[in-house]
């Protein structure tokens, strides 16, 4: 598979990592759109939210209940989380992920 994520996962391409498990990875993007810029990846792949299922939810659902963890874990109570899905909403990366903003630059237009 040539998933850009899922070699992040196997370690084939470095990230700077800020909560793993053997569920998820949440790291730094490499070009934040805010002071905060995080993304949170199922481990499993599924290439976006048109593709979750009543057989993959769970991993979903696992990510929203992390992500209050990994935010307090980050210091940050106020944040913003956005899915971007197929390539007219924006989405580069063929991977599901969820995108944690926050901080002083966050306004009304990155939603």
């Amino acid at each position: 598979m040539d998933c850009l994520f899922c070699k992040i996962i196997a370690g084939e391409i470095p990230s700077n990592k800020i909560y793993e498990d053997e569920k998820i990875l949440c790291f730094k993007d490499i070009a934040p759109q805010a002071d905060v810029h995080a993304l949170v990846i199922p481990k499993e792949h599924i290439c976006c939210a048109n593709a979750v299922t009543k057989e993959n939810s769970a991993a979903v659902a696992y990510i929203f209940e992390k992500i209050p963890e990994i935010t307090k874990s980050m210091g940050i109570t106020d944040y913003r989380i956005i899915n971007n899905c197929g390539e007219g909403a924006g989405q580069t990366v063929k991977h599901l992920h969820f995108h944690i903003l926050s901080g002083s630059n966050l306004n009304e237009k990155l939603v």
